[in-house]
């Protein structure tokens, strides 16, 4: 089997090459590298080197080298796709199976190109701001204002985007060139066809990933506009989720001062490396996620997130805990640095000096601390449901940490707290864990087969639509009718007569009856209405903003056309993604608050969790190429069930004689309508 460049590339950037060859060698830390006894040949002393930056290991004595499939190729005997295969296994990838086709690598290397040519736009667009910062005195004064020299903005690269709607027309001879939109300098409005610059009057901070090129910027508007700060959207160079900001400029200062300072802005780190923290990064207007704390460590076994002491601040710390957690391994630090209310680390090195500012790093919260901190909010731990509410919040906490030292003592340390012995509690949610699992919904459907899966009756329920489900409540408790005509007509014909009672059957050993009254159902609760074609869209929406760009113009104007609260969504979506690019999920719900469909759109999301294990939600992440090819299903079948509509109308204006052109305009809707259900092959469906 070939498996794609792209996959390999994706899998190599999710693994760390000392984790993996520290399974089997014993590494040291030495200096920006690790060291340790060749495994390939005898020696006695250490000139195997395995560097974090590089993802690379190399023998000084043997010469053998290489990557971490590599590694596992030459060390464990395995074959390309066996090593392949391992590395996706322990990171919850799923190997392509099929055989690249002559097509397949014809798009390999297009979407190689398109990335290298998305690369070169985003240079010179760089190029252009740092230009124009030159001759934007104004611009120029609030970068002096806020502390900044010259020398620190030249190493940023810092620039400036013009208030002109279309300044980069001058840069770019060809405007309508689609890779100005692909790399989010220009906005499309989908409704004319207009373009005009996503960037204007704002500082701009390249964004560049570790080999040192611009994959995407940071705006940061002069005065007093909105948003305070606008990033590129997510384009096929640029994830913001992956990516760190100042982490290719830190990468020296993080090997001489042995940590790494994770904080909330851009502007915190070139401000704090003009003041001599150069080791600080700052993640891209997102919470920090498992990904970005795994890159970190991979230059660093030393990381300290300093938040703002608001509760803003505190929120961002929970959700770098979250992140943070399954890295945590007993040879490395983690640090909460929260600052006053009042200060941000810019200003608070300003106000107290470098050495005030390096000691509240030296005293941060430990990972521990605040693990117990977090688990204990909102636990009166003098009663015994305060200490069972803290023994509930921290178990999902304590079971993303690693196995090890840290582990054990922190299971010790809660035991104390919720006053159980430490056997007692890691028993007690263990049973937990299982139970949830046992009655997990995917679980009882796997002990208990039914004709068909679940995911393929949520699939039927969602092209069916509401009015395939009428609803209802149910009378449950009241006997149950038995199915059929109350009247009884022999096999001659000749004469009918009443049953006893409806609701006996068949089989009774009750004297000489035929009849027996059959059981009430067990009361389950309300029926719920299946998803609709629109919840089911919706919520491929909410999950991959990114899939709205498949969509034509007129699929757009469709879903916002839609009643209450989907329309209304889908038209916020479709602003939003045109100021901001493609959210993710928890990006989208927190900007989602407030809104009269917010509620809705958190059921639809809920649903694609509903046959998830606990512990198994994010173990393999959906296929995007179906996932379009699902939502292009569903946008048919309800631009279908729309053209039907105006079908409808038009016919009923025609009948009723008050638009002489509806008998033309049904014939043409007809005809797309006939068109639309022969492609997609749904001539069979209602």
């Amino acid at each position: 089997m070939a498996i794609p460049q792209s996959f390999i590339q994706e899998l190599l950037s999710r693994v760390d090459v000392v984790d993996i060859v520290g399974k089997y060698v014993q590494l040291k830390k030495g200096g920006a590298n690790f060291m340790g006894l060749c495994p390939f040949h005898g020696e006695k002393s250490p000139s195997f080197s395995v560097s974090p930056t590089k993802q690379f290991f190399h023998c000084f004595g043997c010469g053998k080298n290489g990557n971490a499939i590599g590694f596992l190729m030459e060390h464990a005997g395995m074959t390309f796709i066996e090593a392949v295969k391992d590395l996706a296994q322990q990171t919850g990838m799923v190997v392509p199976e099929e055989q690249q086709s002559p097509e397949d690598r014809a798009k390999a290397a297009a979407a190689k190109a398109k990335q290298d040519s998305l690369s070169d736009v985003l240079e010179k667009a760089g190029d252009a701001y740092r230009d124009q910062l030159k001759i934007a005195p104004h611009a120029i004064d609030y970068l002096k204002g806020r502390g900044l020299s010259g020398q620190i903005a030249k190493r940023f690269g810092l620039g400036y985007a013009p208030e002109g709607w279309r300044s980069l027309a001058s840069i770019f001879p060809k405007y309508d060139d689609p890779l100005l939109a692909e790399s989010g300098l220009v906005i499309v409005n989908e409704e004319d066809d207009k373009r005009y610059d996503r960037f204007r009057d704002r500082i701009m901070f390249p964004i560049r990933n570790i080999k040192g090129e611009c994959i995407g910027f940071g705006g940061r508007v002069i005065g007093s506009g909105t948003p305070k700060y606008l990033n590129s959207p997510e384009t096929p160079v640029f994830h913001k989720g992956r990516e760190l900001y100042g982490l290719y400029e830190a990468r020296e200062a993080l090997h001489s001062a042995g940590y790494v300072l994770v904080t909330e802005g851009y502007m915190d780190v070139v401000a704090l490396a003009q003041l001599g923290f150069a080791n600080a990064v700052a993640t891209l207007g997102t919470a920090c996620t498992p990904d970005h704390v795994q890159k970190l460590f991979r230059f660093t076994d030393s990381v300290v997130f300093s938040f703002d002491g608001d509760g803003a601040g505190r929120r961002a710390a929970r959700k770098a805990l979250d992140g943070a957690l399954p890295y945590a391994t007993d040879v490395r630090s983690i640090k909460f640095l929260f600052l006053p209310a009042e200060h941000d680390p810019d200003s608070y090195v300003r106000e107290f000096g470098q050495e005030a500012f390096a000691e509240q790093i030296k005293q941060a919260m430990p990972l521990s601390r605040f693990l117990i901190e977090a688990a204990s909010a909102d636990c009166d731990l003098q009663t015994a449901e305060g200490r069972a509410r803290l023994s509930s919040q921290a178990r999902p906490l304590w079971q993303l940490l690693p196995d090890g030292a840290l582990k054990q003592q922190l299971l010790s340390e809660l035991a104390q707290l919720i006053q159980l012995e430490t056997a007692g509690l890691e028993k007690l949610w263990g049973q937990q864990a299982a139970s949830e699992q046992r009655y997990a919904p995917a679980a009882r459907s796997a002990a208990a087969p039914q004709p068909q899966s679940a995911n393929t009756a949520f699939s039927q329920a969602a092209s069916a639509g509401h009015d395939a489900y009428p609803q209802f409540e149910p009378h449950y408790g009241d006997p149950q009718a038995w199915s059929g005509s109350n009247t009884f007509v022999p096999s001659n014909g000749n004469s009918s007569w009443k049953n006893k009672n409806p609701n006996w059957t068949p089989g009774s050993k009750l004297g000489n009856s035929k009849y027996k009254r059959e059981q009430p159902p067990v009361y389950t609760g309300p029926r719920t209405v299946p998803a609709s074609r629109a919840d089911h869209a919706a919520r491929l929406l909410l999950g991959n903003m990114a899939l709205w760009e498949s969509l034509a113009g007129q699929d757009h104007a469709m879903l916002c056309a839609l009643p209450a609260p989907h329309g209304p969504l889908f038209a916020w979506l479709e602003s939003v993604f045109h100021e901001q690019g493609a959210l993710s999920w928890s990006t989208l719900s927190q900007h989602m608050q407030g809104q009269p469909f917010a509620e809705d759109a958190q059921r639809w999301v809920a649903q694609d969790r509903i046959n998830n294990v606990v512990g198994s939600e994010n173990a393999t992440p959906p296929d995007p190429q179906e996932a379009r090819q699902e939502l292009r299903r569903l946008v048919n079948m309800l631009m279908i069930d729309h053209l039907q509509q105006l079908k409808n109308e038009a016919l009923a204006q025609y009948q009723s004689d008050q638009d002489p052109e509806a008998l033309a305009r049904y014939s043409s809707l007809d005809k797309r309508w006939r068109e639309l259900k022969a492609s997609a092959h749904l001539a069979n469906l209602p």
